[in-house]
C-alpha cells in the first residue's frame, strides 16, 4: 500500500497514539475531587435511571450503584491506563480491546446523547482499526520488547 509521508504501519501507530491521547484527555478533564466523591457515578445513575432499555437500568443498579467509589476509581484509572498503554504502546492489544469494550459500554449508557455517541463510536472504530492492523508493531514498547509479534 502506498501512502504519503509515513508508511501504513506508521499511520496506524499515529492513530493508536492519538487514541491514547484522547483517553488521557478523558482522564485529565475529570474533576477528580468531585468524581471520586461520587459525582460521576451520580450523574451516570441519573442517565441509567431514565434509560429506555430495562437491561441497562437493571445492570447499572446491580453492578455500579452498590459500588460507587470502586466504580469511580475503576473508570478513572481505566482511562488513565488505556491512555498510557496506547501512547507508549505497552500491552497494546489488551488496551485496544479494553478501550473498545469501555467505549461500547459508554455508548450503550449514553444512547440518548448524540454527541457522546459520536465520540464513543469514533474511539471504538479507532480501537478496532488499531487492533486489526497490529498497530503495536511500530513505535511501541511492545515492539521493542518483542511482544505480540
Amino acid at each position: 500500500m502506498e501512502t504519503l509521508w509515513l508508511d501504513g504501519a506508521q499511520w496506524t501507530a499515529v492513530l493508536r497514539i492519538g487514541l491514547g491521547l484522547w483517553w488521557l484527555e478523558s482522564w485529565r478533564h475529570k474533576d477528580k475531587k468531585d468524581w471520586f466523591a461520587g459525582g460521576g457515578i451520580r450523574w451516570a445513575a441519573g442517565v441509567a435511571a431514565e434509560h429506555r432499555w430495562d437491561v441497562v437500568r437493571r445492570g447499572f443498579d446491580l453492578v455500579v450503584k452498590p459500588r460507587p467509589r470502586l466504580m469511580a476509581h475503576l473508570v478513572a484509572h481505566a482511562e488513565l491506563a488505556l491512555g498510557l498503554g496506547l501512547v507508549l504502546g505497552f500491552l497494546t492489544p489488551i488496551a485496544l480491546l479494553a478501550g473498545l469494550v469501555l467505549n461500547l459500554i459508554y455508548l450503550v449508557l449514553m444512547i440518548h446523547d448524540w454527541g457522546e455517541q459520536g465520540q464513543n463510536l469514533m474511539m471504538a472504530l479507532i480501537s478496532a482499526v488499531g487492533f486489526f492492523t497490529l498497530s503495536w508493531q511500530t513505535w511501541s514498547l511492545d515492539a521493542a520488547l518483542g511482544w505480540f509479534l
